[in-house]
């Protein structure tokens, strides 16, 4: 059998769990390999792991991600990396049901920058990619032999997914340019360093806080559990004996219940499993069995050398030793956490909804108060189309005062070409559409300029739409109630207002006309959020597009309710449906209806006691006007079930507009 003889190796991720075992074990068997570790440092990351190694002279750490092309190209040259163990991705399965697109990220993207800057370099002999056993989905309950190497992978949940879908583009450029690659696929791992989101330190750290341990389900889930240093042997065996081309399962035939898991923790605590030991709610799709066949790494040498009882005796003894090592973990011990992935610190959701922050250094943690625009400052960066326009004004404005990078686009709407350029220099990681034509100074102005209109807001917005989805991008499109008028099964004054699911009935202005095409176009595009906004108001009272300033400044106003935006309310809400990558259709309108005269009563009251108006009717009205225009009541019950705190209109009305002018 021939062996392979690594100089200088980079191994991802290893200032995490599993890797740093491994890294640990070949400075110090190998003392003339080098051994560069790249790792970003993310939440299950921790550079004390890595403290036997830290004083070999053998030993080089990295900060970085792996997602980041010019830093893997730089390392590969600059350090002559001739082998690559690839330990770096998202693990945590939980986590993978909240937060999916990360996984994405981390484990396929992150993947394929690995693989392509080793297809560009032309020096790599070895490429040893970590999968897992989930991808080949659940094994059946009465089998006796284990899932083989060249058995059919059917993964059952996103983490899974993802490493299946890796493990595709690991086999594809090793049989397209000939990368000399190797794959694993290993059992659950456990022992000392590990991150307490996992099910053995989890249980011991509660434990050792004598709290009740949380089972998923009914805690039949069979599991098999290899100790932390005989999977390091493991991939010692693979890195020098393991054929290119080929997948090894790393695994123990020795399976367990996730119950009989906690009852010998349990025992080991001197606790009673009848009373200490509670079944919660299962996670969304919780695999029966995972069961392999490891004779194929047997047949290099490689055998299991830690019995369980031994090697959870090692694990328990190391976290009693060290229960500050990961410093304040209380979220991670929640029987559901949701970690919020976020660069610098570790973020859980609790049960409840809240977000608790914890740091890398030992604190208290502290729920952060909830609010429209979130405290917690991931990396975004808006296109905001509209820069001249109201609404796009304000959002600008509204990105400056939290801190959010962006900018405004430089493209027409309606031409392809200036829109790729702007996203392919400005790098953003959504897009915000509040150009539009509504008339110059009113919707009257697009009956006689109807090629005009249907550029800007038929064609350009398809196109921005159409260039976003095809750059991945989420694009919230600030659109129009106006098209909806009262009808027999919306009456006025019923109440009962229209859905993001109906159909437009109102065609009286060619604006609306536009505005309703392109919406019902937009159906079709999955990485849209259309906000129906309806007679905007501001805290602005000078501006002539408010529509208080536009009826205190007519002669004379019709008397009918609508449902209006406050914008001071909603636009904050709008750049946190962003951050939620929020998508479809909402009415985007405070809860309920005010007339013209309910809102003049308010400006009587608040701004000018001697102020005046006058009623007329809308057929006197259409007397002069050229189009009839829209009146309608929207159903906001979506928005306000995703946003609880949402004022009804005319409470937010005097909150948000007349109390901060109010003349005394």
């Amino acid at each position: 059998m021939a062996t392979y003889t690594p100089k200088n190796i980079l191994i991802t991720g290893a200032a995490g769990f599993i890797a740093s075992h491994v890294a640990n074990r070949l400075i110090r068997n190998y003392p003339g390999y080098k051994i560069v570790v790249l790792d970003k440092l993310d939440y299950c990351s921790n550079l004390k792991n890595l403290l036997p190694s830290q004083s070999s002279p053998n030993f080089k750490f990295v900060k970085g991600d792996i997602a980041s092309a010019d830093l893997v190209n730089y390392l590969l040259v600059a350090e002559s990396i001739d082998t690559i163990m690839h330990f770096a991705a998202q693990t945590h399965v939980d986590n993978s049901f909240g937060n999916s697109f990360e996984f994405t990220k981390n484990n396929i993207y992150g993947t394929h920058v690995l693989l392509e800057a080793c297809k560009v370099t032309g020096q790599i002999r070895r490429f040893i990619h970590v999968s897992t056993d989930e991808v080949y989905g659940e094994t059946d309950e009465d089998a006796v032999v284990g899932n083989h190497e060249a058995s059919q992978l059917l993964p059952t949940n996103p983490y899974s997914a993802m490493k299946a879908g890796a493990e595709m583009l690991v086999m594809a450029y090793g049989r397209s340019y000939g990368l000399p690659v190797i794959t694993t696929r290993g059992n659950n791992v456990y022992g000392p360093n590990q991150f307490p989101e996992k099910l053995i330190p989890k249980f011991i750290l509660l434990a050792m806080r004598e709290k009740t341990l949380p089972i998923h389900g009914d805690g039949s889930n069979v599991r098999s559990y290899l100790y932390c240093e005989d999977v390091a042997e493991a991939f010692e065996v693979i890195l020098h004996k393991g054929e290119v081309g080929h997948v090894y399962n790393v695994g123990t035939k020795k399976e367990r219940r996730v119950i009989d898991v906690a009852k010998d923790i349990c025992k080991l605590f001197s606790m009673d499993p009848e009373t200490n030991i509670q079944c919660v709610e299962n996670r969304p799709f919780n695999d029966q069995r995972y069961f392999l066949d490891d004779q194929k790494l047997k047949n290099l040498g490689w055998s299991e050398r830690t019995i369980w009882e031994e090697g959870l005796k090692k694990t328990i003894a190391w976290y009693t030793k060290n229960p500050e090592w990961w410093g304040d973990v209380a979220g991670a011990l929640l029987p559901h956490p949701r970690m919020l992935m976020m660069p610098g610190s570790r973020h859980f959701e609790s049960e409840d909804g809240k977000v608790l922050s914890v740091s890398n250094t030992p604190r208290m943690i502290v729920p952060t108060s909830k609010s429209f625009i979130s405290p917690l400052k991931p990396s975004f960066k808006f296109l905001i189309y509209g820069r001249t326009g109201w609404i796009g004004g304000i959002l600008g404005q509204l990105c400056e005062k939290h801190g959010i990078p962006f900018e405004y686009g430089r493209g027409r709407l309606e031409n392809r070409a200036s829109l790729m350029a702007d996203i392919q220099n400005i790098k953003p990681t959504h897009v915000f559409s509040a150009a539009g034509v509504t008339g110059r100074p009113n919707v009257d102005w697009c009956e006689s300029h109807k090629t005009e209109t249907i550029r800007t807001n038929v064609v350009g917005t398809l196109t921005l739409a159409d260039v976003c989805r095809q750059h991945e991008l989420l694009m919230m499109n600030f659109a129009t109630g106006c098209i909806f008028e009262y009808d027999a099964a919306h009456p006025q004054g019923s109440g009962i207002g229209f859905k993001e699911e109906d159909k437009p009935n109102f065609i009286g202005s060619f604006y609306s006309k536009t505005k309703a095409m392109v919406e019902e176009l937009l159906r079709e595009y999955d990485n849209v959020c259309t906000l129906r906004v309806q007679m905007p108001i501001s805290s602005d009272l000078n501006n002539p597009r408010n529509f208080i300033t536009k009826i205190s400044r007519y002669n004379k106003v019709v008397n009918i309710p609508n449902s209006m935006t406050i914008l001071d309310e909603l636009l904050p809400i709008s750049i946190e449906m962003a951050k939620r990558n929020l998508r479809g259709i909402w009415n985007f309108t405070n809860p309920g209806a005010v007339s013209h005269n309910e809102i003049l009563e308010m400006y009587k009251t608040y701004i000018d006691p001697n102020f005046q108006w006058t009623n007329f009717t809308l057929e006197e009205q259409a007397k002069v006007i050229v189009a009839p225009r829209s009146n309608n009541e929207m159903d906001a019950s979506k928005l306000k079930k995703e946003f609880p705190e949402l004022l009804p209109i005319k409470e937010s009305l005097i909150k948000y507009v007349f109390e901060p002018n109010k003349r005394t």
